[in-house]
């Protein structure tokens, strides 16, 4: 691994993947790229309108193709959207071009960010924590997979969470 690698940051909607990429990218003088908001800049419209007309595989279809895109570049930091390791070819591309960390949040604790939010499609259901554990219970297995380190937790702050995400990546750069 070296400083040129890009940095993906995966798991469940609420973990802080958009606010700590950003930091991180601007610590180390990268650009940014949240692969949601890339798809609507694309699109013109918010992902519930996609969801809307082209249901949850078109989505999906669209975030494949544009974290496709996105890995061709170099030296990057990208937050994927929660739902990105569901894919087996997203997983193969993040982890061939890439450092992967998953951010890991209690479902509770993802539901106190998230509850208020219109924006997030698959909560809008009648007891989002049960749809966010649910979730959460098919998801980890393959942050896992897709993972080259695991961030456990939500206690820490952004701030906290970059740091120590610069120590590793200065260790493992380090190491090659």
């Amino acid at each position: 691994m070296n400083t040129q690698t890009n940095i993906y940051l995966v798991g469940l909607m609420g973990a802080g993947k958009t606010t700590i990429g950003r930091q991180l990218a601007k610590r180390l003088e990268r650009n940014f790229y949240d692969s949601d908001h890339e798809i609507v800049a694309r699109t013109g419209v918010p992902i519930p309108t996609i969801f809307e007309i082209e249901g949850e595989d078109g989505f999906r279809k669209r975030e494949q193709q544009t974290i496709a895109e996105l890995s061709t570049m170099s030296n990057i930091v990208m937050a994927t959207g929660g739902g990105a390791v569901l894919s087996a070819e997203n997983r193969r591309c993040l982890r061939e071009s890439g450092w992967v960390v998953y951010l890991n949040v209690p479902p509770l604790m993802l539901y106190q960010r998230t509850r208020n939010d219109r924006n997030r499609p698959l909560l809008q259901v009648e007891d989002p924590l049960a749809r966010l554990e649910a979730l959460h219970a098919e998801r980890d297995p393959l942050y896992r997979e897709t993972a080259s380190l695991v961030v456990e937790g939500g206690q820490l702050v952004a701030a906290g969470v970059v740091q120590h995400l610069l120590r590793e990546f200065g260790r493992l750069c380090s190491k090659t």
